[in-house]
Formats: C-alpha cells, structure tokens, sequence
C-alpha cells in the first residue's frame, strides 16, 4: 500500500507545478529521458497495451524539424526548449499484447477492427502522456505540453516508415523560467464538476 506523498512531493507535482513556455539553459539529457520513461511505463494502461511511442527531440535539428509543422507560437517555444516530445500512438499495439500482457494469451484477438483500436490507442497513450508530465515533475523537470500542430505533416515527417503511428500531442522539456509562465488560472470547486452519487 502507498503512502501519502508529503506536500513538497504534492507541490512538485501538482499545486506548483506549471505549463512552461520557456526554460533556462541546462541541458536535457538521454540519460534525462531515459529515467522519465523508466518511470511514466509503470503507470496503468487497459490489458497493459502500452500503445505510446515517444520521439524525444535533443538536437536542434530535430526540434527545429517539428517546430516548422506547429503553429508559429508554439514553433518558437519548441525551438528554444531544451528538448521536445511527440507522444504518439501504434494503432497496431495489439501485436505486442502476447508480451506485454502474457496472462491471457488471446487478448490481442480482442481489437480485429482498426476503429476499436484507434480509440484504446488514443485512451491509452494520452494516459502514457499524462504519465510523461508527472514523472518529468517528479524528477525536477517542467513542461510544456501543446495541440497546436500539424498531426498529418508530423506523422509524415517522423513516422512514414510506420504508417500504424500516429502523433497524439507534443510538449517541450527542460528546467522552467518563471518569467515565461502565466498567472494561473482558475480551477473549478468540487462542487462545479463532480457529483456524489
């Protein structure tokens, strides 16, 4: 059984923690990434499908590559990050699931059809996209998840030799500057959004 994160551990990962639209100067490494997705792949997906696939952009060339397919705004920040991310999906995660989820063996006759995929998938990997942010959090580094791009030109641009992946979302990575964030906005009460039935 967990136990409660103390609220520095609380802060870092949820009420201080922001959306950053620029960082410092210090780099983000492999081995930076390698220990956020040793931690964002232990968080649950249905049946284990793990259907995300990550690009973690480190080169310039590599950012400035998807920069030129999000909007201009968005282009700039991705240029300036210190990394960047396409969280994406493979619609065909299913031919993993022998594998990935070894305790029933018939589990990947369970998505013959591409639409019921398609929606397990997209489920699925924006779950592994929200995992991404809390442990990039949790380990000291800031994000700036964004839409605002083109999914068919990124999808052309980095996964033409794997049509079955599709690009979900994208965020940039690195150590945050205050400067660059907005005042926080509003978050709706309990009573606004929820109901106890």
């Amino acid at each position: 059984m967990g136990k409660p994160l103390d609220d520095s551990g609380l802060d870092t990962i949820f009420r201080t923690a922001r959306t950053y639209n620029g960082y410092d100067d210090t780099p983000v490494t492999e081995a930076d990434i390698r220990a956020i997705y040793e931690l964002l792949k232990l968080g649950p997906t249905s049946a284990n499908q793990q259907p995300a696939r990550f690009v973690w952009l480190l080169s310039q060339e590599g950012k400035d590559k998807l920069a030129d397919l999000a909007s201009k705004t968005n282009g700039a920040k991705i240029r300036k990050a210190p990394a960047a991310v396409i969280i994406a999906m493979d619609l065909d995660f299913h031919e993993h699931l022998p594998w990935l989820f070894p305790h029933d063996q018939s589990a990947k006759s369970w998505f013959p059809k591409l639409e019921d995929r398609h929606t397990h998938a997209f489920r699925n990997s924006t779950l592994q996209g929200a995992y991404f942010l809390i442990a990039a959090r949790a380990l000291g580094f800031d994000t700036g998840p964004m839409s605002g791009f083109d999914n068919a030109k990124v999808d052309a641009a980095f996964f033409a030799d794997q049509p079955n992946v599709k690009s979900n979302f994208i965020a940039t990575l690195g150590h945050g500057d205050p400067s660059t964030i907005f005042g926080r906005h509003p978050r709706p009460e309990f009573e606004q959004f929820n109901r106890i039935d």
